[in-house]
């Protein structure tokens, strides 16, 4: 998409999914932390098909800031990431600013991404040093970022963190991956070529309600697993050797007593177990390459990922000066040993 000569220089991409609760505290809090920049900028608030009043709440947004809000709504609800891309893809900016609409990534810590970017960094990847959430959910985030870390070799602290900034050329490269399944954080570690990871503060949820249960946390980190990484497969067909040479030897084994000590029936139920426990190895096997056969499938068909039923423009309040558009910088990536 093509940035006109008044583009802002700062675009704010914001999931909403049913956040009526929350809508208003957060533009209570955004609107003068972005106006204290001194920085033009855009916020554009995703409305992924929420079914309470958070159309509503972001029309009206939009009446009282038409100079800096730009609600977009999509469809129906394509899941939080994809709500993301649908930003990141009419978003004007240079860099683009990610937060939740739930506050527990404050908007206060805004400054703090761009200051980190302005010194030349690509990615700038908030972690959440105090996080205050339910222990379960700390416990499966956790499990998440070692398995993603020690499997996957991708070394961001925190990425079920959504408080980062990108520059443009990042997230065009996102927008051009025709996956599904799309992570953004990882996609964006993957892309950038100066990376940083910065401790921001995180606050518990005070109105509404989280959009994600433990279990679905658990289908989120096994989604992940399998968009970006063979590894699930490779263990179980690993396992898969082992059960295969144990099971040789435990037929080499019946045939030796078979031959020395003729017809037995002590251990036909024990052969039962052996024989339920390889289906069962089997049919684990199935799901797995279900999986990646399904990611496959999904690619191969090609619907859309997203469909945006309206964006809204902002509209100017008054005439300013625009300032002079920056070349894009030039980033080196950071020899590593």
């Amino acid at each position: 998409m093509s940035k006109s000569n008044t583009s802002p220089e700062i675009s704010v991409v914001i999931p909403c999914y049913n956040e009526e609760a929350c809508l208003q505290t957060l533009f209570n809090r955004l609107i003068p932390t972005m106006d204290r920049l001194k920085r033009s900028y855009e916020v554009l608030l995703v409305n992924d098909g929420s079914q309470d009043k958070t159309t509503e709440i972001l029309d009206r947004f939009y009446k009282e800031r038409p100079d800096v809000m730009r609600p977009v709504h999509l469809m129906r609800n394509f899941g939080q990431h994809l709500a993301i891309l649908a930003g990141f893809e009419v978003s004007r900016g240079q860099v683009i600013v990610n937060l939740d609409a739930d506050c527990q990534n404050p908007p206060e810590e805004i400054p703090k991404l761009l200051k980190y970017y302005d010194q030349g960094h690509d990615l700038v990847s908030g972690y959440r040093e105090d996080r205050n959430d339910h222990p379960l959910r700390k416990l499966v985030s956790k499990l998440s970022n070692w398995a993603r870390e020690t499997f996957m070799g991708i070394h961001t602290k925190d990425h079920g963190c959504m408080l980062m900034a990108y520059d443009r050329h990042v997230t065009d490269q996102i927008l051009s991956c025709r996956e599904t399944s799309t992570f953004i954080t990882v996609l964006a570690y993957l892309f950038a070529a100066n990376p940083i990871d910065i401790p921001v503060a995180h606050e518990a949820r005070e109105e509404g309600t989280s959009k994600y249960t433990p279990l679905k946390l658990i289908q989120y980190s096994l989604d992940l697993f399998t968009s970006f990484s063979l590894v699930p497969i490779k263990l179980f067909t690993f396992f898969g050797f082992i059960v295969s040479i144990l099971s040789a030897c435990l037929v080499a084994y019946m045939a030796f007593r078979r031959i020395v000590y003729g017809p037995e029936a002590e251990g036909l139920f024990t052969l039962f177990a052996i024989a339920f426990f390889l289906i069962s190895v089997v049919i684990t096997g199935i799901g797995i390459l279900g999986e990646y056969v399904g990611r496959i499938y999904e690619v191969v068909r090609g619907r859309p990922r997203y469909i945006i039923r309206e964006a809204k423009e902002t509209r100017p309040l008054k005439a300013t000066p625009a300032k002079k558009a920056k070349a894009p910088r030039k980033i080196t990536k950071k020899a590593t040993s």
